[in-house]
């Protein structure tokens, strides 16, 4: 099977920076593709989520959290309607993310164990010339 990459530039609120509570990074719905490389979540259920496995740079398994928040389909007067992965602050924070800085996530389709990694906005500048199938927005899937 093939390796997927996908990429998205850390904002100040995904990184924790505006003192905001922000629930997690989010995937928009038009982000096929990236949704499709994540596990499956059952829309009939209200707010489904799973934990993906994650392994960083360092060989640690970081556990965060792939959420449906889908209120909007469930609750009269529900709002929210979205893909976030969640319980990323800590990690984000341990690995000095900041405003800028690219946040990659990778594996093989149908594997449940993925990798991710933050790399600093200046080396992803040096680092321009990486090819890009698709500009997503907000994130990259990269080959």
């Amino acid at each position: 099977m093939t390796k997927s990459i996908f990429r998205k530039t850390l904002s100040a609120n995904d990184v924790g920076s505006t003192g905001g509570h922000q629930g997690g990074v989010l995937i928009p719905k038009s982000e096929t593709e990236l949704l499709a490389f994540l596990p499956p979540l059952d829309a009939g259920i209200k707010n489904p989520n799973t934990w993906l496995d994650c392994i960083d740079e360092n060989s640690v398994l970081q556990r965060f959290k792939f959420r449906y928040y889908n209120n909007k389909l469930h609750d009269e007067g529900g709002t929210r309607n979205e893909y976030r992965v969640t319980y990323m602050t800590a990690w984000l924070r341990n690995v000095g993310a900041k405003e800028g800085d690219i946040f990659e996530i990778s594996g093989t389709q149908g594997e449940q164990e993925y990798y991710v990694k933050v790399i600093p906005a200046a080396v992803n500048e040096v680092q321009s010339d990486v090819p890009v199938r698709i500009k997503l927005r907000g994130w990259n899937r990269v080959h």
